[in-house]
């Protein structure tokens, strides 16, 4: 792993710049205005409550008796800007257990907080949720990269919106989510990060059975959700809604200027020239795009779906799924957010779902892009009067009272119209993406139409018919040299590395006629891959699609494994590897234990696959 930091940059924990943006720019907790009466107060005074007209409430982390470091991602701590060693440190190892505060009452600093928001959960409304075990410790900026992160705590105890819970996290959730964090990351999917895990041995969790606990030292660009907006639009704080707005294009994504340019059709042409409208728009839509009235507000609400839309297209290539995309689930950023029931696809399936209290298949794979729009508009909802006050969002009128009676429709047609465009936008920017990931996974240079139907949908349908595995497929295609696939013969007979170690599966196929129907793709897929590389040049080509595709996920199987080895036999150093594959997931070996290494990158065991799993943690 010290190829990581052959740069040599990095500061001690001490030097590493801390901030507080967030808690110095938006409301706290009435009940506990500043870090002093937070501080003063018996901890449980804090909640579980009902807390208004704010964002957050300042918080401690519960002391943490006897922790155990168990791991630390270097990828990690090279990214938030702290040299090798330092997670060595008794500073660091006390602060990633709770068991230290950049705050003291004489010098001051950064005082910890737990954010508040609502969401929707499996379609319905359930009120005011919030950070129920995770305590933001402070934010940090890289010095090198200038790069800044909200660091904070899962598992560090009960705060106001714990509601019934305890504030902790079970050790098996928390291996779960230090790994999947980082394994994504290294995929080169939007992600919140896993810096550390320590284990709390003497915190025995009560969940389907008593369980040891844990807490993960984890970092994101913004912990901020489209649930955080939810909470607020059904209180109907109006002007806490433009403010949190404000806050996320000023604060999180650098200032208005970033956000995606104002879209019209106006743009180039003069009054005259709208009288004879471009080639394909109607007057109809020329006064459509005069009627939205795109302000900065409506340009957010595209920014926040644009970068939904890619990562959910990343998942979507690389099978992955999240298992509860609820609104407090999906993230302002566009990271994937709150690790529970989670899944990498095992055999093609779009209808698995790996959250077992999913019955109705909500958040299955297939479903996965119109629940992240469905999410969105909920968004679209809440922005819908800052978005469908067109130029007059600034008005002292509008401003001061709000929404007048004359003014109502013009807002309601405004906004919809805006989410509308804003949802074809999506599905623009999911379909480029996907198609984007995806010739970059098969080996092209180039997209052509046809690819979607011809290589794309029947490469999925072959997949699902034969009950394949799916990133297996991908990287063995990847060693395929086409000088092997010249003759029907030869693609049949190759089509077998395709197989499980059992043979495939599905129903009404034969070996002959399981192996024609890859045959007849690989032929296709070849004819194409000649189109972009020549023959001359395929040898590079496999080296462009090894380089995409993962040799190792950590797959359902591969943590229950760990989490079995961790938790009942004391295995530490199975943690270090699995780290190890998951940060370098395309490289052809590690030099660990190699016949573990194979065994975790093979055939997933009959039995376990698919596996299902609870929302508990």
């Amino acid at each position: 792993m010290a190829s990581h930091f052959s740069s040599g940059v990095g500061v001690s924990l001490v030097e590493l710049p801390k901030s507080n943006n967030f808690t110095s720019k938006l409301p706290p907790d009435p009940a506990f205005e500043t870090p002093e009466i937070s501080h003063k107060a018996p901890r449980e005074s804090l909640g579980p409550r009902m807390v208004k007209g704010a964002l957050f409430t300042f918080v401690r982390p519960e002391p943490t008796d006897a922790p155990e470091l168990l791991g630390v991602s270097p990828k990690a701590l090279k990214d938030l800007g702290l040299k090798p060693g330092e997670d060595q440190t008794t500073q660091f190892k006390a602060l990633v257990a709770g068991n230290e505060i950049w705050w003291d009452e004489e010098k001051g600093g950064v005082y910890p907080w737990a954010q508040c928001y609502g969401g929707w959960q499996f379609g319905s409304w359930a009120g005011q949720l919030g950070d129920g075990r995770a305590i933001s410790l402070f934010e940090c900026t890289n010095p090198h990269t200038n790069m800044r992160y909200e660091l904070q705590l899962k598992g560090a105890g009960r705060t106001p919106y714990s509601r019934f819970a305890d504030g902790k996290a079970v050790l098996r959730s928390s291996i779960r989510e230090y790994v999947v964090s980082e394994a994504l990351s290294a995929l080169g999917i939007p992600t919140t990060r896993a810096l550390s895990l320590t284990s709390v041995p003497n915190a025995k969790v009560l969940r389907e059975r008593l369980e040891p606990g844990a807490i993960v030292a984890r970092f994101a660009e913004s912990w901020l959700r489209i649930g955080t907006f939810d909470l607020l639009r059904v209180r109907g704080d109006r002007k806490l809604i433009k403010k949190l707005a404000t806050y996320v294009a000023e604060d999180v994504f650098g200032g208005w200027e970033s956000l995606p340019a104002i879209v019209s059709v106006r743009e180039h042409q003069s009054p005259t020239e709208m009288d004879n409208p471009p080639r394909g728009i109607s007057r109809d839509e020329v006064q459509d795009h005069q009627d939205v009235q795109e302000n900065r507000f409506a340009r957010l609400y595209r920014e926040i779906s644009r970068r939904n839309a890619k990562t959910v297209a990343a998942w979507q290539a690389y099978g992955f799924m999240n298992g509860v995309l609820n609104t407090d689930n999906t993230s302002i950023y566009g990271l994937s957010l709150d690790y529970g029931p989670f899944a990498f696809m095992d055999n093609f399936d779009p209808q698995y779902t790996p959250n077992h209290d999913d019955h109705m298949l909500r958040y299955a794979y297939r479903n996965q892009p119109s629940i992240i729009w469905w999410n969105l508009v909920r968004l679209g909802e809440s922005l819908g009067e800052l978005i469908g006050a067109g130029n007059r969002v600034d008005e002292e009128s509008f401003v001061k009272d709000g929404v007048s009676e004359d003014f109502e429709p013009e807002i309601v047609k405004r906004a919809e119209n805006i989410i509308d465009r804003t949802g074809e936008e999506f599905r623009a920017v999911f379909l480029n993406e996907y198609k984007r990931l995806m010739c970059q996974r098969l080996g092209l240079k180039t997209q052509v139409e046809s690819d979607f139907q011809n290589l794309f949908s029947e490469m999925l349908d072959t997949l699902e018919a034969l009950e394949l595995d799916f990133n297996h497929f991908f990287r063995r295609l990847s060693g395929l040299s086409l000088s092997k696939l010249e003759t029907e013969e030869s693609r049949k007979a190759t089509a077998s590395i395709f197989f499980h170690n059992e043979g495939f599966g599905g129903i009404g196929y034969t070996d002959d006629t399981a192996r024609a129907r890859i045959a007849q793709w690989l032929d296709g897929w070849r004819a194409r891959v000649l189109e972009d590389w020549g023959a001359e040049n395929d040898e590079e080509r496999q080296k462009a699609m090894k380089s995409v595709n993962p040799n190792f996920v950590p797959r359902g199987w591969i943590l229950d494994e760990v989490i079995e080895r961790v938790e009942r036999k004391g295995d530490r150093e199975i943690l270090e590897r699995i780290m190890q594959m998951s940060l370098n997931p395309f490289n052809e070996e590690w030099g660990l234990d190699k016949e573990e290494e194979q065994r975790f990158c093979g055939d997933v065991p009959k039995y376990k696959r698919a596996m299902l799993c609870s929302c508990s943690s």
